[in-house]
């Protein structure tokens, strides 16, 4: 007994579950490149600058809050505390110490600061600020 034959069904691609991966695969790296942004300092009211420029890389950050607190990347440090703290992090190689300093903070308490930054061998120190909002 012979079986009738079936007609060939021409050959289909099912392109919905590859969308469904590539749209997993596209939500994954947007959610990752939320996560990607450094914050370095505590949060800050910084003074605005016509001429502020980012700089690369800086790994170490000194912030002084408007009340007047000192951390060095976000601990509580004491000024006689920071040259010994920013020399341990620094290992003897050139480094660049960004300040954060609120622009409630009096001037004299970020130059004593800055005083004794200065004091530490091969480091550079850099002040942030905000840049001015373009016209």
């Amino acid at each position: 007994m012979r079986l009738p034959e079936e007609p060939d069904l021409p050959f289909q691609i099912n392109i919905v579950p590859m969308i469904d991966v590539i749209f997993a695969i596209l939500t994954f790296f947007i959610m990752s490149s939320l996560f990607l942004t450094r914050s370095t300092g505590l949060p800050v009211n910084l003074p605005k600058a016509g001429t502020a420029q980012q700089q690369p890389g800086a790994p170490l950050t000194v912030t002084l809050n408007a009340n007047g607190q000192l951390s060095l990347n976000q601990q509580p440090v004491d000024l006689k505390q920071l040259q010994t703290r920013v020399t341990s992090a620094a290992g003897g190689a050139p480094l660049v110490v960004t300040i954060n300093a609120d622009q409630a903070v009096p001037h004299g308490q970020v130059i004593q600061v800055m005083d004794q930054l200065r004091q530490i061998p091969g480091v550079r120190i850099a002040i942030a600020a905000d840049p001015l909002p373009s016209r």
